[in-house]
């Protein structure tokens, strides 16, 4: 699928938060921390026909990126390649060594996206969800392919 890839702008903003609200809320968590949509940098993937494909959401702080959320509205389809691609630019141009981001046990779908694009696990923190469901009560108790989500695991890439 043919995308093209533009930085989020105040415009981006509802659809951005109506992504977020699929997560079930209105910010996610991540190593202990409550990030909401308009703390975040992003891009949004749009198609051949103007819908948009896809968004992957981010923040720098000093010399490293991290990826906040990614989701892509088609999938096996380059959409989230290109979205990654796009924040690893935006990483390298900010001066950046390190791209990282934390997804749940039982995605095993990001995990191998994640590792066939050179991305590799720099942690587990164990039973780190038990924490974050303080934070976030919604987060569900079963994930994907019926895995109880327990452990948060650190991916990363030095750029």
């Amino acid at each position: 699928m043919n995308v093209t890839i533009n930085p989020i702008n105040d415009h981006d903003l509802g659809w951005v938060k109506q992504v977020w609200l699929a997560w079930g809320g209105e910010f996610v968590v991540t190593r202990g921390r409550k990030v909401l949509p308009d703390q975040c940098r992003g891009f949004c993937a749009i198609d051949d026909s103007g819908k948009r494909a896809g968004l992957v959401t981010y923040q720098i702080s000093g010399s490293q990126c991290e990826v906040i959320t990614l989701d892509t509205m088609v999938r096996f389809g380059g959409v989230g390649t290109a979205l990654m691609s796009a924040v690893e630019s935006a990483a390298r141009e900010s001066g950046c060594r390190r791209l990282w981001f934390i997804t749940t046990n039982d995605n095993l779908d990001a995990i191998r996206f994640y590792q066939r694009r050179g991305y590799t696990i720099a942690a587990v923190h164990l039973d780190a969800i038990a924490e974050s469901r303080k934070l976030k009560p919604s987060i569900s108790l079963v994930g994907n392919y019926g895995i109880p989500i327990r452990d948060e695991i650190e991916f990363e890439k030095w750029l």
